[in-house]
């Protein structure tokens, strides 16, 4: 019994030193995380309900601040709609293309390497310097692609000055930085076991079927994954738009963050910029609620 009692105390002591260690190790990120994180979200929650200005000072006013954001600011309203428009837009085809060139980058293809670089490329590639390049792409006067028209005898459009065109730009754009869909793809089409083709071929299925009866199923919990991340950063639509167009023409292209921006930092409405980060913040999960309560009807787990 003594020599239980031993081990149990040695073993006791052992748990309690990898329990400070443990603390230890992980709280500078955690420290970080308190102070970065979840203070200022603390501290934004209070300002939603004041008209604080720059300072951060103001009166307290209830949902006064939440009342003028969904039935007075038509900014708000109009960038709302944008938004949505380009998550609606953005995420299926993001979803598409990564999971088709995450395929194809599966194959046994020449400079396989080389290629995959390429696509991953773009997403690796300051954001800013992306922007401004595909601002001289769409532009309307000396843009390559109303270049490439013209000499079909093809007079091209104001692409980012067209209202109409604008937003869908900036979505053409935005999918040419899917490298990071794209390699988290190849992850989870490459992780699918190759005895499921064998079996497969040897029962004479054709490439297409293999892909839509193995590729696809198996690949959903990864497409899930996407479809998470890329509804929460579709919301959070800042860099391309701000750079592009600044929100025009006549606010097309104007998404909710770039009104968080504009009251916080420019009209100095900290009260008002934090309620809308927090109606965002609500619809964001919103969104990824629903998809998360779906996710038992299409996502498929091999084990």
């Amino acid at each position: 019994m003594s020599s239980m009692s031993k081990k149990k105390k040695k073993m006791s002591g052992i748990q309690k030193r990898n329990n400070i260690n443990f603390y230890l190790y992980i709280s500078p990120w955690l420290l970080f995380f308190l102070v970065l994180t979840v203070y200022p979200m603390l501290k934004s929650l209070t300002l939603a309900f004041t008209d604080s200005d720059f300072s951060g000072k103001g009166n307290f006013v209830g949902f006064a601040n939440f009342i003028q954001a969904f039935t007075v600011d038509v900014q708000f309203k109009a960038a709302f709609r944008n938004t949505i428009c380009y998550v609606l837009m953005y995420v299926p085809l993001s979803l598409v293309l990564s999971f088709f060139l995450g395929w194809l980058l599966s194959r046994k293809v020449k400079l396989l390497g080389f290629w995959r670089t390429v696509f991953y490329m773009p997403y690796i590639t300051s954001g800013v310097a992306v922007t401004i390049l595909w601002g001289w792409i769409f532009n309307g006067t000396y843009g390559i692609i109303n270049y490439v028209l013209s000499l079909f005898g093809i007079t091209g459009p104001n692409w980012l000055g067209d209202k109409r065109l604008a937003l869908g730009c900036i979505v053409v754009m935005c999918l040419w930085s899917l490298g990071n869909q794209i390699l988290i793809m190849l992850a989870g089409i490459q992780d699918i076991p190759d005895s499921y083709y064998e079996s497969a071929q040897i029962d004479g299925a054709s490439t297409i079927r293999q892909v839509f009866a193995i590729t696809l199923p198996l690949s959903t919990p990864t497409i899930f994954f996407n479809l998470v991340i890329g509804v929460i950063s579709a919301f959070q639509l800042f860099n391309q738009p701000y750079i592009l167009t600044n929100g025009g023409p006549v606010d097309s292209t104007l998404t909710v963050a770039m009104v968080i921006f504009r009251n916080a930092f420019q009209y100095g409405k900290m009260g008002y910029a934090s309620c809308i980060a927090w109606c965002l913040f609500i619809v964001i999960m919103i969104f990824t609620g629903i998809i998360n309560a779906t996710q038992k009807k299409w996502v498929f787990y091999d084990n």
